[in-house]
């Protein structure tokens, strides 16, 4: 089945728009970068439709590490859980490609950010497609530096680089969680495949799996922006919207996600780890929404959205649901994509502007734009019978199966994602218009992606049933449902909506005047909590003036500096009384030679007494 021609499409992309990319005019680099991906998902349908998708499917390429008993091969495989996550990836990001010829046209470093998409999008493939932890660990960190370098791309401006160290400094934090989970795997073992691994797990003591299921989901963490290493990923809006939509819908941050929910076979025998997973997941889902009521930035918005929503997923992976979970990364996929997208094509109508402020009125100027955001809006909602509905009920049905106070807080922050939401789109696009210039509708080439992405947030929900797919893979307990449980959700969502529409539209005063009551409260959640200012007043300038102070004063400049100065300055100093032996004068020399051997002599005499 050739699996290697996957991801291998999209590394020829980058390599040739990279190398070659400054030379070719943006219609070459097009036909590149967008082919390569279109290509790949042709090759996944073609690769899904010729295998029996019920057992693995895998090809070695070569033997990468062998030490003894231990061995890693580089190595794909393709199940059921492989191929949701390929037709996502692929999918989503060839749309995602689409979009930025539209939104990129007069952006400097054309050629430069196609070729990082084509990476990000090799690197994820490499990681979906992995058939042991070595290999996914490849595509894990991959994607992690395609994050760095997209979210900085524009690096003349320092907040984006800025932007871009922070992602890949605590994406660091993660990664070592995850790969001290790696070490431990091979510890307890003997391997890092994922057959052989799993195989054992159901052997292995609780206390080893549980230890190893914390460890990789600390990796999680990091990469699906949890608690309490989320902080990267809302100032990951410094870069392109199109590299949002793709980090936010298609790649980095589902990554997390699949790892935790194809490591389940050790997840399963770790019920401890699972309910930390829960608690963390809901903890997360709860504590972004709130953030999200209050912004103003409209990708700020989304970003905490994407937040909370990966926290839904792992809700799912901590209860048990897997296919839950990843039934909600593919419905999010729809409608992140289609939210982020969306808000680019308002911030290219509106020439840059991002503030919903400034905004207002905007769906008779952008009328297409306007529908598009309307169907993700309520999918997101999880209002029947659009996407979301179906994704985020699974996970709650299985939340109040294990255990139901998550359910209710679940709940609670489907109400606030509905209202925050609903604020964003009444904002933008109701009311008169509060900005400047004249705001104009986008190309086609960025509204074909809008419209595709609209009818998945739509119908996607019941025309992919994930969980039905997924059952043989996870061979976890069907969780019946329950009608009165999905109404008291779904009424969740349709109040966030109306409260958003009565302080918005009905009486636009009310919402001052309500921030305004609970100024105190309205303040710490505006600014995020202060979360960054305690990260950096307990840890980022502890480690900066540790190191100024310490390291660079104190052991540089003090110890390894002053030895070596010291030497230098010693050597000077005696060089300096030696020279002054050095008079030229013929009977001086004689002098201190008699001189010499005088002590010398003596010195032989007394050593001679001493025998």
């Amino acid at each position: 089945m050739q699996l290697w021609l996957i991801p291998i499409l999209p590394l020829a992309g980058f390599l040739i728009n990279g190398l070659f990319g400054r030379r070719f005019s943006k219609g070459i680099v097009n036909a590149i970068a967008i082919g390569s991906v279109a290509l790949s998902f042709a090759w996944v349908v073609k690769t899904l439709l010729g295998l029996d998708l019920s057992h693995p499917y895998s090809e070695r390429y070569f033997t990468w590490i062998e030490s003894g008993a231990f061995r890693v091969d580089f190595e794909f495989t393709v199940d059921k859980l492989t191929a949701v996550m390929l037709l996502v990836v692929t999918g989503v990001g060839a749309l995602i490609h689409v979009y930025s010829i539209g939104y990129m046209a007069h952006e400097g470093g054309y050629y430069r950010y196609f070729a990082y998409l084509n990476l990000f999008m090799f690197f994820m493939l490499t990681l979906v497609l992995a058939a042991n932890y070595l290999v996914l660990f490849v595509g894990w960190e991959g994607v992690g530096l395609c994050s760095y370098l997209l979210i900085g791309f524009y690096f003349d401006k320092k907040y984006c680089t800025d932007a871009g160290n922070k992602a890949f400094i605590v994406n660091r934090i993660g990664d070592f969680g995850f790969s001290l989970g790696l070490f431990y795997i091979v510890t307890h073992f003997g391997s890092l495949d994922f057959q052989t691994v799993f195989a054992q797990a159901a052997g292995k003591p609780e206390g080893v799996l549980t230890v190893i299921g914390l460890l990789l989901m600390v990796g999680a963490c990091g990469k699906s922006a949890q608690l309490p290493l989320y902080v990267w990923l809302p100032d990951a809006m410094a870069g392109p919207t199109p590299v949002s939509a793709l980090i936010h819908a298609a790649t980095m941050v589902t990554a997390g996600v699949y790892m935790t929910a194809r490591s389940w076979p050790i997840l399963t025998h770790a019920p401890a780890a699972m309910d930390v997973i829960a608690v963390i997941g809901i903890a997360t889902a709860f504590f972004a929404a709130t953030i999200g009521l209050a912004q103003n930035d409209i990708k700020k918005v989304f970003a905490y959205s994407t937040v909370s929503q990966l926290g839904y997923m792992f809700v799912g992976v901590g209860c048990g649901a897997f296919s839950a979970g990843i039934y909600h990364l593919m419905t999010h996929a729809f409608f992140k994509a289609l939210l982020f997208l969306g808000s680019g094509s308002v911030i290219h109508a509106l020439s840059g502007e991002q503030d919903m402020r400034n905004m207002g009125g905007l769906r008779k100027k952008v009328p297409w734009t306007f529908a598009t955001m309307m169907c993700a809006a309520i999918a997101i909602a999880g209002i029947p019978p659009f996407a979301g509905f179906f994704s985020k009920d699974a996970i709650l049905l299985a939340a109040y199966a294990h255990s139901p106070w998550i359910y209710w807080v679940g709940t609670i922050t489907a109400g606030m994602t509905a209202f925050y939401v609903f604020r964003a789109m009444f904002l933008t696009f109701f009311g008169e218009y509060r900005g400047q210039g004249h705001p104009h509708e986008s190309p086609p080439v960025m509204l074909v992606p809008l419209a595709i992405l609209a009818l998945l947030s739509i119908g996607g929900g019941f025309l992919f049933n994930i969980p039905e797919f997924l059952g043989s893979v996870f061979q976890q307990p069907e969780v019946p449902e329950n009608t009165v449980l999905m109404a008291i959700s779904t009424l969740a969502g349709v109040t966030g909506i109306a409260v958003a529409w009565l302080m918005y539209i009905a009486k636009p005063d009310m919402a001052d005047a309500f921030a305004g009551s609970v100024k105190g409260l309205y303040t710490l959640v505006y600014n995020k909590y202060f979360v960054d200012e305690i990260y950096d007043a307990t840890v980022v300038n502890p480690v900066v003036n540790g190191s100024r102070e310490v390291l660079w004063k104190g052991v540089d400049v003090g110890v390894i500096d002053g030895a070596a100065n010291g030497v230098g300055d010693r050597a000077r100093d005696i060089g300096g009384v030696l020279r002054l032996f050095q008079s030229g004068d013929i009977r001086s020399y004689a002098t201190w030679v008699l001189f010499g051997s005088v002590i010398v002599i003596v010195a032989m005499s007394l050593a001679g007494g001493i025998r």
